[in-house]
């Protein structure tokens, strides 16, 4: 049968995260596709019948025994459904034989809340199931799904150079559709404004201090138009967002040198070189004079672990110094790790730190000033050319590079963790610099072949599976993220927030359409505008292998150097070594020693990774 919703399906269509098929009774196989899928995407349940057990649950479980569930194909508005009769451990010969089933598409949460799973059982095994009215009941049960919908069917850049656009509240901004461009947009109002962004003036200032969740400020909180000020007040000074962190001016001395006292003790704890510590210690009047103490004009960005500020000190160096805004254990902690692990790199790819202030409770870290932005500013960027394939190549043979150096010849071995495109910095030449180690663990040497049992870091959509899974950490893990900066790079998508028409994630779907041929569907077009069809195969490929499920499949970050080398030698026609064609099929292949080559299902784990809500620049996302 061809299952429908009557809605205009150029605006609205059927959410396929929030709901799903549920079927009822028992004996049978469900079959779901989208009926205009191209990549014939199908979901499919069973229900067996176990003797002595009803043909339909009433219990409010959906196991497979008098009930199932199948996710969604997709987003849309018909549905090609196929019922077919199902006996598990029959002949042949028993196969077709007559069934029940009532099928439902229902929102999970109201599914699995307040036993309305149950209510619905009760009410197909009543016989019930037209009127959707249980005996005893207040009323009936009106089983609830979830619609998506976009502002008309145009993109954001043909909104924005017509008089018809949505957005029509100041404050707003305009967002395209996930599907694409061309699929529909939505208004939203801008952060530090809410309400209605598609009437005049329906964003509306957000009062933050009327509302101490949303400023968590513990001082003197000051609203301002879009945001708030927070600071100490007259004859404190400190942090005014940690509950303790406004101390009066009396008393400052006196903490400081207890804080100097226990970070300096913390440092020397993990530094190898203790001479180190005293040629890289900055005072906090040095950093308040060259920050304007910390004025807001001076923030230059925000991350998970701390707000980043630009500053010129007193020899006229411009430098970027991270200040933690929570005065708790953990932060103390990270910023300790990142001192004592960037105080014994040197590497042209990686962000020089100068010194750091112990004063703080939170010590402050001091780095050189990279004056370009993030490679995620200039890949994403609105106009329909971004950066050009050979500089995109050339920036991840730099990060590779980076990496190589922290895995294998730093004084110890050193796993970033948090690999991704907002933490790889360029300068004035656009050369990268690999930045904030706040999540990254230092391994002995000695112990490269051990796996070490750690807490889950890294940003969804870049983080590994493997590791998510197991708590299990080793470099390969960075070679995981690696492996996305590729993909996002080749694509010019986002991992964190891209979802296919189908409902995948960009790793699942680039999987996919690598392993059927596809690529050029996903691929950036001005890749192969500028002709670099050949090239950008050869790097999909390299992805490929970096985004392996299985750790024990992926190359060391010294094989893709290598075979990123090889393919700028030949990008920029540096000769025709024939050892150049050794490097690029020295790479086992993803998969080989598994023998799993079923690409599409490497990274169903991801879909699992939770997911609604941020931390800091740390996205987390869950899926049902």
């Amino acid at each position: 049968m061809t299952w429908g919703i009557p809605l205009d399906d150029s605006i609205f269509s059927v959410s396929p995260f929030w709901n799903n098929f549920v079927v009822m009774g028992c004996g049978f196989e469900l079959l779901v596709s989208l009926p205009d899928d191209v990549d014939n995407t199908v979901v499919r349940c069973t229900s067996s019948c176990l003797r002595g057990r009803p043909v339909v649950a009433t219990d409010g479980a959906c196991s497979g025994v008098g009930c199932c569930e199948a996710s969604m194909p997709g987003a849309g508005n018909m549905y090609s459904i196929e019922l077919a009769s199902f006996h598990e451990g029959k002949d042949m010969a028993m196969l077709w034989q007559p069934f029940n089933a009532t099928l439902v598409m229902v929102e999970n949460e109201w599914w699995d809340r307040d036993k309305h799973s149950m209510l619905l059982q009760k009410a197909v095994s009543d016989g019930l199931s037209t009127s959707w009215v249980i005996s005893g009941s207040a009323g009936p049960v009106q089983p609830k799904a979830v619609v998506k919908w976009n502002f008309s069917n145009s993109s954001c850049a043909d909104a924005q150079s017509s008089s018809n656009s949505g957005c029509r509240s100041y404050n707003s901004y305009c967002h395209d559709h996930w599907t694409g461009a061309s699929s529909g947009y939505l208004c939203r109002c801008n952060n530090g404004y809410e309400g209605n962004p598609y009437i005049p003036n329906g964003c509306q200032d957000i009062d933050e201090c009327a509302h101490p969740d949303k400023s968590q400020c513990f001082g003197r909180c000051i609203n301002t138009d879009g945001s708030y000020d927070c600071i100490c007040p007259p004859g404190t000074s400190g942090n005014p967002q940690d509950p303790h962190g406004c101390i009066k001016d009396a008393q400052k001395f006196s903490g400081s040198a207890v804080a100097t006292g226990k970070n300096r003790g913390l440092l020397m704890q993990q530094l190898v070189d203790k001479d180190i510590a005293e040629r890289m210690i900055f005072s906090l009047e040095e950093l308040e004079k060259a920050t304007n103490t910390f004025d807001e004009d001076r923030k230059i960005g925000k991350g998970g672990h701390g707000t980043v500020y630009k500053g010129i000190l007193s020899d006229q160096r411009v430098v970027a110094i991270k200040r933690s805004m929570r005065a708790i254990q953990s932060e103390t902690d990270n910023f300790i790790d990142e001192a004592a692990i960037l105080s014994q790199i040197n590497h042209r790819n990686v962000v020089k730190l100068f010194g750091c202030c112990l004063e703080t409770e939170v010590p402050l870290l001091v780095y050189e000033f990279i004056s370009n932005g993030t490679l995620y500013e200039h890949l994403h960027v609105t106009t329909t050319l971004s950066l050009p394939w050979r500089e995109r190549l050339r920036i991840a043979l730099e990060v590779a590079r980076s990496l190589v150096y922290l895995h294998s010849a730093a004084s110890m071995s050193i796993i970033h963790r948090d690999i991704k495109a907002t933490n790889i910095l360029l300068d004035d030449n656009l050369t990268a610099k690999v930045s904030d180690f706040g999540a990254s663990r230092g391994i002995p040497l000695i112990r490269l072949d051990s796996r070490v049992t750690t807490a889950i870091q890294g940003t969804l959509g870049y983080l590994d599976p493997e590791c998510y899974n197991t708590r299990q950490l080793t470099e390969k893990s960075d070679v995981y993220s690696f492996g996305v900066i590729l993909v996002e790079l080749l694509t010019r998508e986002k991992p964190h927030v891209y979802m296919s028409p189908a409902g995948y994630s960009l790793v699942e779907h680039f999987l996919f359409l690598q392993n059927q041929g596809k690529l050029s569907e996903i691929l950036d077009p001005q890749v192969a505008k500028e002709g670099q069809d050949e090239a950008a195969r050869e790097v999909a490929e390299v992805a490929a292998m970096c985004i392996s499920s299985s750790g024990e499949d992926r190359p060391t970050m010294k094989q893709v150097e290598m075979r990123l080398e090889a393919l700028q030698s030949a990008s920029t026609n540096i000769g025709n070594n024939p050892r150049t064609e050794e490097r690029l099929v020295n790479i086992p292949s993803a998969g080989q020693r598994s023998g799993n080559t079923d690409g599409s299902r490497r990274f169903s784990m991801e879909r699992e990774l939770a997911i609604h809500g941020s931390h800091g620049n740390t996205s987390y996302f869950v899926y049902r």
